[in-house]
């Protein structure tokens, strides 16, 4: 203790040195040999007096163990004792009753022999002596019971005495193997403790001695950190000197810096005048490159197939409830976007599309899939894209969209606006907008005067064979904002009900019609392109629906209509010879989108819920047979010639300008079609048609 306590004193004054040398302003010394080993030093201490604690609780644990066996064999004495003075009692109280018994053993052997004489010398008496006698006889007999009796009580207790010697035998036994187990706990204790003092001596040397090495070390470390500090002085003094030196440089940095910008500015004018001089290289090498793209550009999309599909399903919405029924039933492919997976009635069914999007897809990500048709439409192809699904799906959300994230016919209209406005210095383009629905089987225009007029779709009465609607309105439109107003107009016209599936089912199909016309203004030469974008109703079932009716009617129609399409593309798929386009209106208008003269792409809208699985699987079905559809490639329109070189040609007053639909602005030979003795119509790049409704 008292080497511990010089120890502690010696600290302490190498702590107050420690403070002393950090106090004075010299920069510490962080990467020192010395101060590591100290570190380490302090760290093996802290050990040492971890591992000296750790004995101190295990001794204490120790003691603890010993006092709690010293309790254990007081109280088994305790025990010992007690039973020593019950056996004194009930040893007592034998002896007493077996006194007793003795006692009364003899006096009833005392009492016997009178009786005995008794019965043998009286046997003929009187009735009073033989009534003495019977009452003799009884008690003899009762006496000889309970003679009896004492003697098995003797008996019993003979037995509890034995009892009580074995149990006395066992109590001594154990009292011998409890001494015997308290004389090796204690002599284990004596062991364990002698063994602990000795490991404590042993720490308290080696602790002593690591301690006299970390204080000769701690001393070197103090040397050392002292000549550390005389020899910063000098590198100090140096730091300073640069610093000024730095300090004189920023002063002059201004002046280097002008110098700097005046050169920079000289070179960047050399730069830009060979720029200048390379600008008419690269504009010409770049017309040539737009061309060969274009070209690339027209041959991938022919190479991917006339009739392409691509498949998107909706997310689950509220509308859909909550249950068994309205869990997820459509499963995506993480290493291949084009495979969908759908669970019907317990059975997993795989289908390959060209792309398929999830509920998480935005109108963006499907708009870049179809927008490569889009673009073709401005170089002179006839483009149909349409959706096709079940009611609910989602179809006129993907065509059409909202205000806020418009679908595909207000994005590609943009698309067309943006391109036109690319190529407006080489090009003059005009871009006319129609809109139509077919309502149970009736042709109607949605941006006309009286949309509830019926129209019917004529051949060109040129013999090209093409097809267009006479008194189909037509708008140009030149700008967005002129989309917006045609896109409100056609959408208050069109037919939407609630049924059971959807709050605002469309009652008809919708077709948008985009017409795009092109000069261009160094070759002459002319380009005519349609876009034709096609939203259908939705196939339903009528128990599903609710339908009753008109809404029945309607469903009927819807249905026998898409059932028309489906009997096409199966005429088309097993290329017959026949293929019934008449059968419906619908089919009979998108004749020329689907007779191998257009470039067609298929949006199938499928529901994700396990209630809508059967229309889901059918969809599919039918998206797979759409997609093995060959038509051959898309025929560009363009022919030489100029707008101002076309002849005149005048209609009747009396008839409403026709205008074409589907392929009638695609006559062979002019931009437009006519039929003889009509009203004369004079066609200028302006596009004279009817104004935008406000």
């Amino acid at each position: 203790m008292v080497e511990n306590e010089r120890l502690r004193q010696e600290m302490r004054r190498c702590e107050a040195e420690l403070q002393e040398l950090r106090a004075k302003p010299a920069a510490p010394c962080t990467g020192c040999e010395h101060s590591q080993e100290s570190a380490q030093l302090r760290d093996k201490l802290s050990q040492l007096q971890l591992e000296v604690a750790e004995n101190k609780g295990m001794l204490s644990e120790l003691n603890l163990e010993v006092q709690q066996k010293t309790d254990r064999l007081a109280e088994v004495e305790l025990r010992l004792k007690d039973c020593l003075a019950e056996k004194a009692q009930e040893e007592e109280r034998l002896s007493r009753r077996l006194r007793d018994s003795h006692e009364t053993i003899a006096s009833l052997r005392a009492q016997s022999p009178p009786v005995k004489y008794v019965i043998k010398t009286v046997e003929v008496e009187s009735s009073k002596t033989k009534q003495a006698l019977s009452e003799s006889q009884a008690r003899n007999q009762h006496l000889q019971e309970q003679v009896a009796m004492q003697r098995q009580v003797l008996k019993e207790m003979e037995q509890q005495l034995q009892s009580s010697h074995q149990l006395t035998v066992q109590l001594r036994a154990q009292i011998a193997m409890y001494e015997s187990e308290l004389e090796r706990a204690h002599g284990q204790m004596l062991e364990e403790m002698q063994s602990l003092e000795e490991d404590k001596n042993r720490a308290i040397e080696e602790a002593f001695a690591r301690a006299q090495v970390e204080m000769k070390a701690v001393h070197e470390n103090l040397a050392g950190v002292r000549t550390n500090l005389l020899t910063l002085q000098p590198a100090l003094r140096t730091l300073t000197n640069d610093y000024n030196g730095l300090k004189r440089q920023v002063r002059g940095f201004p002046l280097l810096l002008q110098e700097a910008l005046r050169s920079v500015k000289a070179e960047i004018g050399q730069a830009i005048e060979e720029v200048n001089s390379n600008n008419q290289e690269l504009l010409r090498k770049y017309r040539r490159e737009l061309q060969l793209r274009k070209k690339c550009h027209n041959e991938l999309v022919r190479l991917k197939g006339n009739i392409r599909v691509i498949a998107r399903v909706r997310p689950v919405t509220k509308e859909d409830g909550e249950g068994p029924e309205s869990t997820n039933a459509v499963t995506f492919d993480p290493d291949d976007d084009s495979i969908i997976h759908l669970l019907h009635k317990g059975k997993p069914v795989s289908f390959e599309l060209d792309k398929v999007f999830s509920p998480q897809a935005s109108q963006q990500d499907v708009f870049q899939e179809v927008q490569a048709l889009i673009t073709s439409c401005i170089d002179g192809f006839n483009v149909c894209i349409f959706a096709y699904g079940q009611t609910g799906a989602g179809k006129t959300y993907t065509m059409e969209g909202t205000t806020e994230n418009p679908g595909i016919n207000q994005r590609a209209l943009q698309l067309l606006f943006s391109e036109v406005q690319e190529k407006a210095s080489d090009w003059e383009y005009t871009i006319t907008v129609s809109a139509a629905e077919i309502y149970n089987e009736v042709l109607r225009d949605l941006l006309g005067q009286e949309p509830q007029e019926k129209l019917e779709i004529r051949l060109c009465p040129d013999g090209s064979g093409q097809l267009y609607v006479p008194g189909l309105t037509e708008f140009q439109v030149q700008s967005v904002e002129d989309i917006n107003k045609v896109f409100e107009f056609g959408h208050t016209n069109r037919t939407t009900e609630f049924t059971n599936l959807n709050e605002h089912s469309s009652r008809s199909h919708a077709l948008l019609i985009v017409t795009v016309r092109g000069v261009d203004c160094s070759t002459g030469l002319r380009t005519t392109g349609k876009l034709n974008l096609v939203d259908l109703a939705g196939s339903e079932r009528v128990g599903k629906s609710g339908a009753e009716g008109s809404r029945l009617r309607e469903a009927q129609h819807i249905n026998k209509s898409l059932s028309a399409l489906g009997d096409v593309i199966a005429a088309l798929r097993s290329r017959q010879g026949h293929v019934p386009f008449r059968n419906s209106k619908l089919t009979y208008l998108l004749q020329d989108s689907l007779s191998g003269d257009s470039k067609t792409l298929m949006v199938v809208q499928v529901s994700p819920v396990e209630k809508n699985t059967s229309e889901t699987l059918y969809s599919l079905k039918f998206a797979e047979r759409v997609r093995s559809v060959e038509l051959g490639p898309g025929t560009r329109r363009a022919e030489l010639g100029s707008w101002s070189s076309q002849e005149h040609l005048e209609w009747e007053p009396a008839c409403q300008t026709p205008q074409p639909s589907a392929r009638a602005h695609s006559a062979p030979g002019s931009g437009t079609t006519s039929r003889p003795g009509s009203i004369r119509r004079k066609l200028q790049p302006s596009g004279k048609t009817r104004p935008l409704p406000v």
